[in-house]
């Protein structure tokens, strides 16, 4: 199910949809009925006069197929066209007004070069030519796309710009951002209308459902907590400034992540038990606002490790999300082996991968950060298979990162240039947004060849139509300097009927089906049904896990602990340290998120053979979005083994209707 499943938003007035449509002259008016038969949502109305109109400005330089392509020029007497490949498509003579009419050079990337008489080159940049989508986004399409607007530019037109052009990718959703201390200065104190609030409308104007992130407190919330610590903040505050938001942005702002990467030490450095009682608040919080928003997990930061994924099982995480959200900076080919640990944390909710990538280096010399050619088809390969291997790695949703130009270091991220002309790989990104419409993914052809060798195959709504679609390429487990080189000859089975076949950048493929497979994927649309003639491994799937959220919340903070890290590859993990034999106090805080007062009790539920506890259980009564503290006493004995990371130790509390809610943390006793 798409994004019905978890919210329904007012779509934009119909006749008002039908005046767009018109002006734009996208559809006639029997289109505009049979377009809209049975749609209930704003996406899939509001954005069909980005999706058949094109942008009438063309901001970054991007055309649809059909339409004239006219460049202004920085200078110079010539212009001349080149493809992907540096080969020239066509030339001519600027005219007097310093126009460059290029005439219609076809679906592609190109980069356009004005020159003097004598040939030298004065000035250049980049233009796309999309194939014109024909049909709305489907609600439930997976090809999303993370841009961070709110944060990347302080241009309200490039804002809006971004958006447009995510919309005209055949992007269904964008991932941006937020900071609290923007939102809400003071307590009691929220902003007037600023730049995410329009921000979020340019965004659902151009069509796209937006995914909200943030991931840093206000000055006030950390004074206000338990002793200044970040880490430990008073999760009360989380639920209402979550509860504020989710009312704030309905109808604007589809889904939320509530912190971002607390796992790694530039984000906070916070063991996997504070993540998950802040998740829990953060849940309740942004329910109370709007039933209807999607909650999803907060994102680790690295890898999802095992000992992580079972620290926010121990923790009974899943009732507080609707998605489980993960972020991934790996190859492909490794996803589905890597993802294992975020499956089964997932609970059989949808994965949501809400950043992906591999950043390449730019160019050293290039002012603007721009890559070389090489690097830059290098990456724009590197789309379809990253989309592909993670559906078929059990993704619901996938978010590239980013859209906008974004470097860190000399590491460059964006799609799009800094003033917005397009890279190859936004190019690829559309090819993507065609094809993959509405994918659901049926497996991968394992018997296609070599290890390397992938097709992956998709039930999805090309141009609007269900077909079946075929997602190839080859590529070694290698990085950035080796890849692009590799080949394999390739056939499809005997009776596999293909309709028509494109390049990685939507290109139409004149001969068809390839007979050998490069790094460049290849998308083949197929009849409907015909990818079932394949002998397909299926994606993962994992039953899901159903019990309710407990309006209860348990929270630990142990000032007598201190908060070390350990490094699981490159993924950080944060656990409490104490001395063994030695008598320590932590401290429970006990949250009560319901409407009305609850009585019970918290106890120590699991703990290492040999630790003690004083006591071993107390009695706690609690007002409605009230908080109280009890103090707990532990004794620990040291590791079992020298190398051990840690014990974990569980908390649960028995509050009858107001539910069992858990804490359990990870403690070493080694210390250095």
């Amino acid at each position: 199910m798409g994004r019905g499943a978890f919210c329904c938003f007012a779509p934009l007035g119909v006749w008002e949809w039908q005046a767009r449509c018109l002006r734009y002259g996208a559809l006639g008016v029997g289109d505009f009925f049979a377009y809209t038969a049975g749609m209930n949502t704003f996406s899939a109305t509001a954005a069909l006069f980005v999706l058949f109109a094109g942008l009438a400005d063309h901001p970054g330089n991007v055309f649809l197929q059909d339409e004239a392509v006219v460049l202004s020029a920085p200078g110079g007497a010539l212009w001349r066209v080149l493809d992907e490949r540096n080969r020239v498509v066509s030339s001519g003579r600027l005219d007097g007004a310093k126009l460059a009419a290029l005439g219609q050079p076809g679906v592609g990337w190109y980069k356009v070069e004005f020159l003097s008489e004598d040939g030298s080159q004065v000035g250049w940049t980049t233009m796309g030519v999309l194939s014109r989508l024909v049909a709305p986004v489907p609600e439930n399409s997976p090809v999303c796309v993370d841009a961070a607007l709110s944060w990347l530019s302080d241009d309200a037109d490039a804002r809006g710009h971004l958006s447009r052009l995510a919309a005209l990718a055949g992007v269904g959703w964008i991932r941006d951002r937020i900071h609290w201390r923007e939102m809400q200065s003071e307590p009691d104190t929220f902003s007037p209308e600023n730049k995410y609030d329009q921000t979020a409308a340019m965004e659902r104007k151009a069509g796209l459902e937006v995914l909200q992130v943030f991931h840093t407190l206000p000055k006030w919330v950390v004074d206000s907590a338990p002793e200044q610590d970040p880490r430990c903040p008073d999760l009360r505050q989380v639920y209402a400034f979550c509860k504020a938001m989710s009312t704030r942005f309905q109808g604007r702002v589809s889904a939320w992540e509530p912190w971002n990467e607390g796992n790694a030490s530039n984000f906070g450095a916070w063991p996997i038990n504070g993540l998950c009682s802040f998740q829990k608040a953060a849940y309740l919080g942004f329910k109370s606002g709007d039933s209807r928003v999607v909650v999803g997990w907060n994102p680790l930061g690295g890898i999802n490790t095992p000992s992580l994924v079972r620290g926010i099982l121990a923790n009974d995480t899943w009732p507080y999300y609707d998605t489980y959200n993960l972020h991934s900076y790996d190859w492909p080919h490794a996803y589905e082996a890597l993802w294992g640990p975020a499956r089964e944390a997932a609970c059989g909710r949808p994965i949501w991968v809400t950043e992906c990538d591999r950043g390449i280096a730019a160019e050293k010399d290039s002012p603007s950060g721009d890559l070389s050619l090489e690097n830059d088809l290098r990456k724009a390969e590197l789309i379809a298979q990253e989309y592909a291997s993670s559906l078929c790695a059990g993704a619901a949703r996938h978010f590239h990162f980013v859209l906008g130009d974004y470097m860190e270091g000399l590491t460059q991220f964006g799609l799009l240039r800094r003033d917005l002309s397009p890279r190859p790989s936004y190019i690829a990104l559309a090819a993507v947004g065609r094809f993959l419409a509405g994918a659901q993914c049926l497996g991968r052809w394992s018997t296609a060849g070599a290890p390397d060798t992938w097709a992956v195959a998709f039930r999805a709504q090309p141009d609007g139509v269900a077909r079946d679609v075929l997602v190839a390429w080859t590529e070694a487990q290698v990085d950035w300097p080796q890849r692009g080189k590799a080949r394999v000859a390739w056939r499809l089975p005997e009776g596999i009927r293909v309709e028509s076949a494109f390049d990685y950048l939507g290109r139409s493929l004149s001969n068809g089906v390839p007979d050998a497979l490069s790094s460049a994927p290849v998308f083949l649309v197929l009849p409907a049904g015909e990818a079932a003639k394949l002998p397909l491994s299926k994606p993962p799937v994992l039953a899901r896990r159903n019990e309710s959220p407990s309006s209860v919340v348990l929270q630990l903070q142990w000032p007598e602990a201190r908060i070390v890290m350990h490094k699981e590859g490159w993924t950080d993990e944060h656990d409490y340290e104490i001395a063994p034999e030695i008598e320590s106090e932590l401290r429970v805080h006990v949250y009560n998120f319901g409407s009305n007062s609850v009585e019970g009790s918290v106890g120590v539920s699991q703990a290492p053979p040999g630790w003690t506890w004083t006591p071993e259980r107390l009695a706690v009564s609690i007002p409605a979005m009230g908080r109280e503290t009890v103090m707990l006493r532990l004794r620990a004995v040291k590791n079992a083994t020298p190398d051990a990371l840690g014990e974990r130790v569980r908390l649960e509390g028995d509050f009858g209707p107001g539910g069992r809610p858990a804490l359990a943390f990870r403690v070493r006793t080694e210390v250095p």
